[in-house]
C-alpha cells in the first residue's frame, strides 16, 4: 500500500538558557493512503509537537533540525514559506484540541469556513461558497445548516463546535487530516458521534489521518497503525490489531495496564500507572 506520508528521522529541539529540550528526537513513521495511524503516549511525550513539526508550525525557542517530511513526494521541510501555506488546510488540515479557544468568537461560523474556502478554492464564486459551506455544516451532522452558517460560535454546544472544527478542516477536501486530542474536551456521548462522524469522512473521502491522543480506548477503536511515543522517541510501532494482543515493549505494556478491563479490573482497585523510575529508552525499541 502506497504511503501519503513520510516522517523520516525527524528532530524538534527547543533551546534555553538551562539546556535543550529534544522534544521529538529521530522520529520516523508513515501514513498510508485512506488509513488511520494513532500517536499516543503520556503528556509531554513529544505528540503534538510531531504533528506541528509536519506543517511546520513550531515558534521561538523551537527549531526543526533535521529530517525529512514527505508527502506525496515533495519533502515539506524543503519548501518554502509560502509554498508551504498554500499546503496547509489544501493538503493538510488540522483539527486542534479546544474548539471554543480555536473558532474566533468575534464570527460566524460560517464565515470561518468560508475563510478557508476563499483562500484555497479560489475558483469558487460568493454564492458557490456559501452552497460548499452549507454542505460542509451538514455533512458533519449540524442541524439545520443554513441557519447555523450566521451563528456564533458561543451559541452552539461543545459537541456542534467540535463539528465545525471538522467541518472547517474537510471543506477543502484535505489528503491528510490532523486531529489533536479532539475529543478530549467532549463528554463520552459526543465523543463517541465525533469519532463515527471522522470515520465516516475518512470513507467517504479516502482521507489519511493522523490522530493524537493519551486516550487507548479511542485508538482501539479508530486505529489501523499505531505509534507510541516516550520522551521524544519513538518505542513501539505496530499494527493495532499487533500492539493490544501483544505489546512488547515495557513501556506500551505499563500504558495498557493502567487502563480498567470492564468484566476483569475490580471496582474500587488502584489501577497501574506508569513508573517514573524506570527509564524506559533502555529497553529495545519494538518496531513491527
Amino acid at each position: 500500500m502506497k504511503n501519503l506520508l513520510e516522517v523520516k528521522n525527524l528532530k524538534t529541539f527547543f533551546y534555553s538558557d538551562a539546556g535543550v529540550n529534544k522534544a521529538v528526537n529521530d522520529v520516523s513513521f508513515e501514513i498510508p493512503k485512506g488509513k488511520t495511524v494513532c500517536i499516543v503516549g503520556e503528556s509531554g511525550s513529544g505528540k503534538s509537537i510531531t504533528s506541528l513539526s509536519i506543517l511546520r508550525l513550531i515558534d521561538h525557542p523551537g527549531v526543526i533540525e533535521g529530517g525529512e517530511v514527505i508527502l506525496d513526494g515533495k519533502d515539506l521541510l524543503k519548501l518554502s514559506d509560502a509554498q508551504m501555506r498554500k499546503i496547509r488546510g489544501r493538503e493538510i488540515s488540522m483539527i486542534f484540541q479546544e474548539p471554543m479557544t480555536s473558532l474566533n468568537p468575534s464570527y460566524t461560523v460560517g464565515y470561518q469556513i468560508d475563510e478557508a474556502l476563499k483562500l484555497h478554492q479560489k475558483h469558487l464564486n460568493k454564492k458557490q461558497r456559501f452552497e460548499k459551506v452549507v454542505e460542509s455544516l451538514d455533512l458533519v451532522g449540524i442541524p439545520d445548516p443554513r441557519e447555523k452558517y450566521r451563528e456564533y460560535p458561543f451559541k452552539l454546544s461543545g459537541g456542534q463546535r467540535q463539528r465545525v472544527m471538522i467541518a472547517i478542516a474537510m471543506a477543502c477536501e484535505p489528503k491528510l487530516l490532523i486531529a489533536d486530542e479532539p475529543t478530549t474536551a467532549l463528554d463520552v456521548t459526543i465523543q463517541a458521534q465525533v469519532l463515527d462522524l471522522m470515520k465516516e469522512l475518512q470513507d467517504k473521502k479516502g482521507t489519511s489521518i493522523l490522530f493524537i491522543t493519551h486516550d487507548l480506548g479511542v485508538v482501539y477503536q479508530i486505529a489501523d497503525e499505531v505509534v507510541v511515543m516516550y520522551k521524544g522517541h519513538i518505542v513501539e510501532k505496530a499494527s493495532a490489531q499487533e500492539l493490544f494482543k501483544d505489546p512488547r515493549h515495557p513501556y506500551t505494556k505499563a500504558l495498557l495496564h493502567s487502563i480498567p478491563i470492564p468484566g476483569v479490573t475490580p471496582r474500587k482497585s488502584k489501577l497501574d500507572t506508569v513508573d517514573d523510575d524506570v527509564d524506559y529508552l533502555s529497553f529495545p525499541k519494538e518496531i513491527r
